[in-house]
């Protein structure tokens, strides 16, 4: 694997311009394919986080762009969207470097990235409030739907730019400043974007990006007093504590957490596409997907062929090197989280899952230091089992069959997450049964990981609040003010009745 060349060293992003930390730390971030650094980055401090908190207050409440036209700032946020697109490879790259996936599914985070930040543009021109004009002829009313202020947006590592475009842009585009914290293990399409931003015409100060630990920068950012608002994508456990800590400001906060989601495949499916999408969704991104398909649902008629053909596709699959086209899996995020997913399936098989494929780390060839997991199948796993209920986050598949659509619906409820579900049936009357009965934000029908950037994508249960994307993720960063006027002469409360 090669890389983009000599290690990087980046400072944070405060007020307009690289910034060193308070305290000079920096911190490397090695290859989770080659074991290489890649990169040194500023290693955060709360001073480092009040900075950036007082740069996008100033920003806020001083600044231009909160006092912009929404026409104006569509009209950057759509420069910043070309941009994007035109700096495409690069941004792509960087996340197989940092983040292990291929450059294959890369490109496509990438086109993602420019499309989000495209949609929010137009969102721009649509932020308005609303007129109440039949309260009678003495009062009328306004809505306004106002900016929440400096908001702070804590980014996880497994798609750092896509999912940085689904908060940043629309924050924006409603008006907002905004510190970002990346993870500290894929600090570097945030940096980039954020340069991208400002060369766009987004004034300096309104994007501020702090690296560093989730423990001192991530902690310092949700109890910061400058900050209005926290939106958070990561794990339930650490998603727990932002809300603890976010509720003693008090501040709104918003929170997409894990996932543990089914695929469930009916006997009348067209078994071909559901083979196909079954793959693709718990393989795509190397596991690493909060929507992945984990959990496989077939129906006992036709679950000991399906099950023998996905065996055998998926050990037809290519784990390897990122930067070769031919790749189809990558390496996994670093050598701890590869360690919980060979524990997380050596615990299936001791509570009796029986292991058809893979299970151990995979030897890739003239890369001995890189995070591979070979991809894995677990069957005869039944509900009360940990792989079945707990997040893996990597390319564990574990079958369980089902009967009846009672039962489907009864093993896909049966977990504290509710984030995504995927039902693949050739009725009609069926995936429209089961998309009511299924209690998750998302269900797909007779595809996986798919959707479109004007469909709000959050959770329910244990997978959060809150929406991304949609109409609903610009709104997600407003508040709404009640203006109540009253027209002509007002009839006195008090007073001298008699006069």
């Amino acid at each position: 694997m090669t890389n983009l060349g000599q290690p990087r060293q980046s400072g944070h992003h405060i007020r307009g311009s690289a910034s060193a930390p308070v305290e000079g730390r920096l911190f490397e971030r090695r290859s989770p394919v080659s074991g290489a650094v890649v990169a040194r980055y500023a290693d955060g401090t709360a001073e480092d986080v009040d900075r950036a908190a007082q740069a996008a207050r100033a920003a806020f409440d001083t600044g231009p762009w909160p006092r912009m036209s929404g026409a104006q700032r569509a009209k950057i946020l759509l420069r910043w969207a070309r941009l994007i697109g035109d700096n495409a490879e690069e941004l792509a790259r960087l996340e197989v470097e940092e983040v292990g996936k291929t450059v294959r599914f890369a490109r496509g985070d990438a086109a993602g990235m420019a499309d989000l930040t495209e949609y929010a543009a137009t969102l721009a021109y649509e932020v308005h409030g609303d007129a109440y004009t039949n309260l009678g002829e003495r009062h009328s009313a306004v809505v306004h739907r106002e900016p929440m202020g400096v908001v702070g947006l804590i980014v996880p590592w497994n798609f750092p730019g896509l999912i940085y475009c689904q908060k940043v842009p629309f924050a924006l585009a409603a008006g907002n400043s905004v510190v970002v914290k990346p993870s500290e293990f894929t600090s570097a399409t945030a940096l980039k974007l954020t340069q991208l931003a400002e060369e766009a015409g987004v004034p300096a100060g309104v994007i501020n990006v702090v690296t560093g630990t989730g423990p001192v920068v991530g902690q310092s950012l949700v109890a910061h007093p400058q900050v209005d608002m926290i939106s958070f994508t990561g794990s339930t456990a650490v998603g727990r504590k932002v809300l603890e800590a976010a509720a003693a400001g008090p501040k709104r906060a918003h929170v997409e957490l894990g996932s543990k989601a089914a695929n469930i495949v009916f006997a009348d499916a067209d078994l071909e596409d559901a083979l196909d999408g079954t793959l693709f969704g718990i393989f795509f991104n190397q596991g690493e997907c909060c929507v992945s398909g984990a959990r496989l649902l077939v129906q006992e008629s036709i679950a000991d062929s399906f099950v023998e053909r996905l065996v055998a596709r998926t050990r037809a699959l290519r784990v390897g090197d990122p930067l070769d086209e031919r790749t189809d899996v990558g390496a996994l995020i670093h050598g701890d989280h590869l360690a919980s997913v060979v524990r997380h399936v050596a615990r299936g098989q001791e509570e009796g899952a029986r292991l058809l494929t893979g299970g151990a780390r995979q030897d890739v060839a003239g890369l001995p230091e890189g995070c591979f997991m070979q991809l894995t199948i677990l069957d005869q796993v039944s509900e009360r089992m940990a792989v079945f209920q707990q997040e893996i986050f990597g390319p564990v598949l574990v079958v369980t069959r089902f009967k009846d659509e009672d039962e489907a619906v009864a093993l896909a409820n049966a977990s504290s997450y509710g984030l995504a579900n995927a039902v693949w049936t050739r009725s009609l009357d069926t995936s429209i049964r089961m998309a009511r009965r299924l209690r998750s934000g998302t269900v797909y029908v007779n595809t996986q990981i798919d959707g479109a950037v004007q469909l709000p994508f959050g959770g329910c249960k244990g997978s959060g609040f809150g929406r991304e994307m949609g109409r609903a993720g610009l709104e997600e960063f407003t508040q709404t003010k009640s203006v109540m006027v009253h027209i002509g002469k007002r009839v006195p409360f008090f007073g001298a009745k008699g006069e």
